[in-house]
C-alpha cells in the first residue's frame, strides 16, 4: 500500500481541519439563509482556487449574482459530478494496449472505480444529508486506490480527468456538506435515526425473512452434485434470472467444502445472504497476490461490493504466503455488510474493509502487515485477531485506516475482543515487533475498546507510516483494555494519540454510535451489542 498523501502534499498550506470545520460551521449558521456569491463561499472551503474553478467552469452554473448555501450545495454537487462523469468517460476512451497486463489490470479497476464514483456522487446530489458523508467518503477511496493500483505495480498513474483535481472536488463536497449537517444540528456518524429498526432499502418482507431464526436457502452449492450448483460463482451469476427484478433478500448456502474459485458480489447485487457449514468447514480460497502483478483489489478471493450483504459461518483465504506481499482474502465495499462467526485467513492486506459501514461479529482475522485496512466505518465485536509469522526483518502491524480527510464518517473499532499470538508466531514472537495500527491516511481513526491485548504488543503500541506523517491529525485511542500489553504507560507521544478515561468519549465508537447499528442491524439476525 502506498500512503494516501498524494494529493494532501500538493497543497503548500494544509487547513488546521478542525479550526476550519468550526469557523466554516459558524459561518453557516449566519449565511444558510442568506445569499453570497461563489467566491465567498469558495473562500471558506478547504481549495477555494479549486472550487471556484470546478463551479465556474460547470455547464450547471446558474446566471446570478449570488446564491443562498443551499443552492450553493447544490451546484457544488452538480460541477462534482459533471467531472465525475468526465473523468470515468476519459478513462473508459483510453486505449488499453498502451498499458502492459499489470497495467491493463490496474486501469480496469480504475474505470470500475470511476463508474462507481459517478453513482456515489450522483446519489449524494439526489439524497444529500447524513447518507451522503458515507458515499463521497467512499468515493474519495475510489479515487486513492486508482492511482495506488498503479503506484503499487510500480507504474506511473495516468491522469483520468482533466487535470481538475477530482479528488479535491469530493473533499471539498465533503467538507460543505459535513459543516452544513453540523449546523443543522447533526453529526456526520450518526447516519440514520435510532428509532429506526431497519435501513430504509430493507422490504418489509425481508425484514420478516431475516427475523426468522431459520433461514431458507434459495441455491444450494455443493461439490460433490448434491446441490443447486457446484460452484460458488456459478451460483452468484444465476441470481438475477432467480430474482427476477425482485430486490428481496436472496440466500446462498454453501455446503463444506474447500472451494478454489474467485467471487465477485457486484454492485447490482443486493441483499445478498451467503451462508456456510461453519468456521473451516465451508472455506472460499485463492493464491493472488500483488507480487503477481494484480492489484491490491484484484488480488481478493472474494470480493462483495452489493450492499446490504450477510456472509455466516464460513472462511476466506489467500495462501499466496508473505512473500507475495500483498494478498486479500477478502474485500467489502458493501454498505450495511455484517459477518458473523466467519474467518479471514492470509498474511499481509488479509482484510480489506475498503468502504461504507460494516460489521463483524465472533469472526476470527489472521495477517500480518496491515492484515486489517481500508476506509470503512467497521466495528469488530468478539472478535479474535491473530497476528501470523512475518518473514525475517518484517513487522506486524494489526490495523492501517485509510482516512485522509476529517469530514469523512469512516474509522476502524475494536470491540470486546482479542489480539494474540497465531500458533505458528507464538514460539518465535519475541523476534518479531507487533503493533496495534499505522496510519495509512493522514486522519487514520482507529480505537480499540475492552479488548485483550496478548503479551505480543510492543509497548510502543503503534507505529509510525512514514516519518511525521499524520501523527498530530490521526485519531488513535485505547479504552479499558486487559491483557499482557494493555500498559499505555510506554505509548509514544503523539498529539493524535489517546488514552481514552471516559466512558461518553469510547461511547462513539460502538456499534450503536458509531455504525448507528440499531437501525439496522437487528434485522439481519445477528447478535451485537449496542453500547460498551
Amino acid at each position: 500500500m502506498q500512503p494516501f498523501n498524494y494529493i494532501l502534499h500538493q497543497v503548500v498550506c494544509e487547513f488546521c481541519m478542525a479550526n476550519f470545520l468550526l469557523a466554516f460551521t459558524l459561518l453557516l449558521l449566519l449565511q444558510l439563509q442568506h445569499s453570497e456569491p461563489i467566491v465567498a463561499y469558495c473562500s471558506q472551503t478547504p481549495y477555494p482556487d479549486v472550487c471556484n474553478s470546478m463551479v465556474t467552469r460547470s455547464d450547471s452554473v446558474i446566471e446570478q449574482s449570488s446564491l443562498t448555501w443551499n443552492e450553493f450545495r447544490g451546484l457544488l454537487h452538480r460541477a462534482t459530478l459533471e467531472r465525475t462523469v468526465f473523468a470515468h468517460q476519459r478513462a473508459v476512451a483510453r486505449n488499453p494496449s498502451q498499458f502492459d497486463e499489470p497495467g491493463r489490470r490496474a486501469w480496469t479497476d480504475c474505470v470500475e472505480l470511476l463508474a462507481d464514483t459517478v453513482r456515489l456522487v450522483n446519489q449524494s446530489l439526489v439524497r444529500p444529508g447524513d447518507d451522503a458523508q458515507m458515499w463521497l467518503s467512499a468515493a474519495m477511496t475510489n479515487q486513492r486506490t486508482c492511482r495506488d493500483g498503479f503506484l503499487e505495480l510500480g507504474l506511473t498513474a495516468p491522469v483520468m480527468d482533466d487535470g481538475g483535481n477530482l479528488t479535491e472536488s469530493i473533499r471539498i463536497l465533503l467538507a460543505v456538506n459535513n459543516a452544513m449537517l453540523i449546523a443543522a444540528g447533526g453529526q456526520h456518524n450518526r447516519r440514520r435515526r435510532l428509532g429506526l429498526l431497519f435501513p430504509e432499502w430493507m422490504a418489509t418482507a425481508d425484514r420478516k425473512l431475516l427475523a426468522e431464526s431459520d433461514v431458507k436457502s434459495d441455491f444450494v452449492v455443493a461439490q460433490d452434485g448434491s446441490g443447486d450448483y457446484k460452484s460458488i460463482a456459478e451460483a452468484v451469476a444465476a441470481v438475477p434470472k432467480a430474482r427476477g427484478g425482485s430486490t428481496a433478500r436472496f440466500v446462498i448456502h454453501v455446503k463444506a467444502g474447500v472451494y478454489q474459485e474467485y467471487v465477485e458480489i457486484p454492485t447490482t447485487m443486493e441483499n445478498l445472504m451467503m451462508t456456510g457449514d461453519g468456521m473451516d468447514a465451508t472455506v472460499v480460497t485463492g493464491s493472488r497476490s500483488v507480487k503477481d502483478g494484480y492489484t491490491t483489489p484484484q488480488s481478493a478471493t472474494f470480493g462483495v461490493s452489493g450492499n446490504g450483504f450477510i456472509a455466516r459461518d464460513m472462511t476466506f483465504q489467500n495462501t499466496a504466503g508473505p512473500e507475495k506481499e500483498q494478498a486479500v482474502a477478502l474485500l467489502s465495499k458493501s454498505d450495511h455488510s455484517v459477518f458473523y462467526n466467519c474467518s479471514f485467513k492470509g498474511y499481509q492486506d488479509t482484510l480489506c474493509v475498503f468502504s461504507h459501514t460494516q460489521f463483524f461479529r465472533n469472526c476470527d482475522v489472521y495477517g500480518t502487515i496491515d492484515f486489517i485496512f481500508g476506509n470503512a466505518a467497521v466495528v469488530f465485536q468478539n472478535c479474535n485477531l491473530c497476528v501470523r509469522r512475518p518473514m525475517k526483518g518484517q513487522e506486524n502491524v494489526v490495523t492501517a485506516h485509510a482516512r485522509s480527510s476529517s469530514d469523512e464518517a469512516t474509522g476502524i473499532s475494536i470491540h470486546n475482543s482479542v489480539v494474540a499470538a497465531a500458533s505458528d508466531l507464538a514460539p518465535v514472537q519475541g523476534s518479531f515487533k507487533t503493533y496495534l495500527g499505522r496510519p495509512w491516511g493522514e486522519y487514520s481513526r482507529t480505537v480499540v475498546m475492552k479488548t485483550e491485548l496478548g503479551d505480543l504488543i510492543d509497548p510502543a503500541g503503534w507505529l509510525e507510516w512514514n516519518g511525521s506523517f499524520a501523527l498530530s491529525t490521526l485519531y488513535y485511542g485505547e479504552f479499558m483494555n486487559t491483557g499482557a500489553s494493555a500498559d499505555t504507560s510506554g505509548r509514544m507521544h503523539w498529539d493524535g494519540y489517546h488514552v481514552i478515561d471516559n466512558s461518553s468519549e469510547a461511547e462513539k465508537f460502538t456499534v450503536g454510535s458509531f455504525l448507528s447499528g440499531d437501525s439496522w442491524i437487528p434485522a439481519t439476525g445477528i447478535p451485537f451489542t449496542s453500547s460498551l
